[in-house]
């Protein structure tokens, strides 16, 4: 019993901050967080046990997110009339962020920085500066067409064939056979007559 005792004490002074019971009742230390290690039959001696280090906030851990699969919607931005053609007044013509076409002649300049037509015109894409652009639309004059273009030929080519069809669907027999059969008969209807 006397070597139990100096054992306990030894214990005692080693692990500073312990307590030392005897029998079976225990003291609790941070409210059951104890290891109990019996020295000899009737002393034990309790110290707490190593306990890992938790940082709790007030609210539960939020769940991760990925960066992919997250995209916008396409805003619909570019040229919309393209040089050499018709715009109507208020028509847009550019659609852009920030100036990367500027205005010019005849158009306005939105607050989304849209370029839309002031007039009826032509639209023109022309440089300014060394490095910009700018358009404009200018008022659309109708060239006359070359009378012996083929686009010119193809048409009143088409329009005759029309015109026969319709005759012939009429009944009315083509102006060539017309005029052929009344040369035939005139000499005829003369010699009648004289």
């Amino acid at each position: 019993m006397g070597t139990a005792a100096v054992a306990s004490c030894n214990l005692v002074g080693a692990f500073k901050g312990l307590s030392i019971s005897s029998g079976s009742s225990s003291s609790s230390y941070l409210k059951g967080d104890l290891k109990l290690v019996t020295v000899g039959q009737r002393s034990t001696v309790s110290f707490p046990l190593k306990v890992p280090l938790i940082i709790e906030a007030a609210h539960k851990k939020g769940s991760g997110s990925t960066k992919n699969g997250r995209d916008s919607i396409g805003k619909r931005l570019g040229v919309k009339i393209y040089g050499d053609q018709v715009a109507k007044p208020g028509s847009i013509i550019v659609r852009q962020r920030g100036t990367k076409f500027h205005a010019g002649k005849n158009v306005g300049l939105g607050r989304d920085y849209t370029i839309f037509s002031l007039i009826d015109g032509l639209v023109k894409f022309e440089k300014y500066g060394p490095d910009k652009k700018k358009v404009s639309v200018y008022p659309y004059v109708p060239q006359p067409e070359n009378p012996n273009s083929y686009r010119v030929r193809v048409r009143e080519f088409h329009r005759l064939r029309r015109e026969r069809r319709k005759a012939r669907e009429a009944g009315i027999s083509s102006p060539e056979l017309v005029l052929a059969s009344t040369e035939s008969q005139l000499p005829a209807k003369e010699e009648i007559i004289c």
